[in-house]
């Protein structure tokens, strides 16, 4: 598929001010379905739910019901070479169409190579060869799905000595070729920030706010010489500085707390949420979902569908 000129792809950012909201995990399944939590809205992993049928499926569709629902992906590989998996888009595009999701997301990265599945969400070379590659199948990806994709700023350990563009540019670039979405990811910021030693504060002076549609926030764990993003603590406090800043660029954005590993009880994960609106300069966020719902809180997360970078040996794992 022919990649248009730069800017020639003009996008309308329908942005519903979702709320805070948390994962949609299987340890608190119980809780949500006995309590009907006050949350605004799930982010649910598609992979988890896709292939499932009984309980889960009938869980996600009875949230579904009662609240907004984003689904994320962590398989999509949208910079592989391999060619695009419509299997897999068939089975994401039912999954969104019966939930009623609100956007579907992804990762810019990259997941295995002639059909092998890494199970890690793999950085792409920030180059002029990988922008056109990577622009031509988001473009294939937004026809086939019938809605723009929204992809995330990953976590990275490593970055290329062939790079050409700093990620802001690329994805800035990446938006302007494709009417694509963006979901800012403000922990993977400092973390890959940290492991390349370069300046966050640059990285998001230079970010395309107007592309936003969603935010995250998660822990990590500081190894001394580099970071982990492990999903498996409270939000450190330079994350929840650099929290602030993003929000007073973008107000109103869906905002998402992700805790995947050694999970609290669901109250405890929703009280970590709720310490966003004390970095927020508004107020509680509305919700713009026509459905009726309960007031604002949340749900976490399963570590099997976790996957820490140097353990390989999950069969599906949640997003980083």
């Amino acid at each position: 598929m022919a990649v248009p000129e730069r800017n020639a792809v003009k996008h309308r950012l329908d942005r519903p001010g979702l709320g805070l909201g948390l994962g949609l995990r299987n340890c608190h399944f119980e809780h949500i379905v006995s309590n009907w939590p006050e949350i605004d809205w799930f982010e649910a992993i598609s992979e988890n739910f896709m292939d499932s049928g009984g309980r889960p499926r009938w869980i996600i569709n009875q949230v579904a019901e009662r609240y907004p629902v984003v689904l994320h992906g962590v398989s999509m590989s949208i910079g592989s070479t391999d060619p695009l998996n419509f299997s897999y888009l068939s089975k994401l595009k039912a999954l969104a169409k019966e939930v009623n999701a609100a956007w579907v997301s992804d990762h810019l990265c990259w997941t295995g190579v002639m059909g092998i599945n890494s199970h890690d969400l793999l950085p792409v070379p920030l180059t002029e060869e990988a922008l056109q590659h990577i622009s031509a199948r988001v473009l294939q990806v937004q026809d086939y799905l019938e809605q723009p994709l929204v992809l995330e700023n990953p976590s990275t350990y490593i970055s290329f000595s062939d790079s050409q563009m700093s990620e802001p540019e690329f994805l800035t670039e990446l938006v302007n070729l494709t009417g694509c979405r963006l979901l800012l990811d403000v922990n993977n910021v400092f973390v890959s920030c940290f492991n390349s030693d370069t300046d966050p504060q640059a990285y998001l002076d230079a970010f395309p706010y107007d592309s936003v549609v969603q935010l995250h926030l998660a822990g990590h764990q500081d190894c001394g010489t580099h970071i982990i993003d492990t999903h498996d603590g409270p939000v450190r406090q330079e994350v929840w500085e650099l929290f602030r800043q993003v929000w007073a660029r973008c107000n109103g954005v869906a905002t998402l707390l992700e805790w995947d590993g050694n999970i609290p009880a669901f109250d405890a994960c929703h009280a970590e949420l709720l310490k966003a609106r004390n970095y927020m300069e508004a107020g509680h966020i509305q919700t713009a979902d026509p459905r009726p719902q309960p007031e604002s809180t949340g749900s976490i997360s399963n570590p099997v569908d976790f996957l820490v970078p140097q353990v390989m040996d999950s069969s599906v794992m949640e997003h980083r």
